[in-house]
């Protein structure tokens, strides 16, 4: 048989992609935070400045509308007249006042007036609109930032497994290290094998089958200090999936071996 594709690259990268489900669009849209936080930093910073540009340019036009509806456009020069925003006599004006209320600069040349109660309306409904796309932006841009791939970068693991005595007892072994100063806190580590088309007693044939390896669960062991490298061993007894291969069907065997290490960044939670 051939050597098949790895469901997961040593960069940790995954390389399953799904086809064939009705109404994908739909549920990626229905989690539509998370689908950001998940999209390249191209296209987030794309959202980020369309985002901003579409609000503003919206309530610039609201204050703008306001100043032509109740005729302040044509009296920006009349000192006996009290208008709207004072102050405020095109677009460009209008969307000035705009920035100058949602950046919180202070009110000077352009004002609102207590003599316009839709302008105080809107003002209010600028106000939390203005919160709530603050909030959802900058919050998916901090956890976006806050996002520990590039922390993946400094921890270390083995080029290859080995199978070896250890203590009287057949081991498979393999290290793992932090290359930071910073430790990982309530690190622990998982492996699981993955084989394909797996069939069954019954004669079901599994598509994908996974296996615990137990990597020290029931002593504690699977749970690390990373002060410094460490040796991740399994066992290899009669619980082990690999107890009735050989050194010969190892080499022949379809499977994959996937380690995943859980932890807390100290330094970013």
């Amino acid at each position: 048989r051939g050597k098949r594709q790895r469901f997961v690259d040593k960069n940790g990268r995954c390389n399953v992609q799904h086809g064939n489900l009705g109404g994908e669009s739909s549920r990626y849209l229905s989690d539509f935070f998370t689908t950001l936080v998940d999209l390249k930093w191209r296209w987030n910073l794309f959202i980020f400045i369309l985002t901003y540009t579409v609000a503003w340019l919206f309530m610039a036009s609201m204050w703008w509308v306001i100043a032509y509806m109740r005729g302040d456009l044509n009296k920006a020069h009349d000192d006996s007249y009290t208008p709207c925003v004072a102050n405020v006599y095109n677009f460009p004006s209008a969307f000035l006042f705009f920035i100058e209320t949602e950046a919180t600069i202070g009110y000077g040349y352009r004002y609102i007036t207590d003599k316009c109660p839709e302008g105080i309306i809107l003002f209010l409904f600028q106000s939390i609109l203005g919160s709530i796309v603050d909030a959802f932006l900058i919050g998916c841009m901090f956890i976006k930032m806050s996002q520990p791939k590039k922390r993946a970068e400094t921890l270390m693991f083995s080029e290859h497994a080995a199978i070896s005595m250890r203590d009287g007892k057949l081991t498979l072994m393999f290290r793992v290290g932090n290359l930071r100063n910073s430790h990982m806190v309530s690190a622990q580590i998982r492996c699981k094998l993955l084989k394909c088309f797996v069939q069954t007693p019954e004669g079901e044939f599994l598509p994908l089958d996974q296996l615990e390896l137990d990597v020290g669960f029931s002593t504690g062991a699977d749970q690390l200090f990373l002060v410094s490298p460490l040796t991740i061993c399994h066992v290899i007894d009669s619980k082990s999936p690999f107890y009735d291969l050989s050194q010969r069907s190892m080499h022949t065997e379809q499977f994959e071996i996937v380690v995943i290490l859980e932890g807390i960044v100290e330094t970013t939670g």
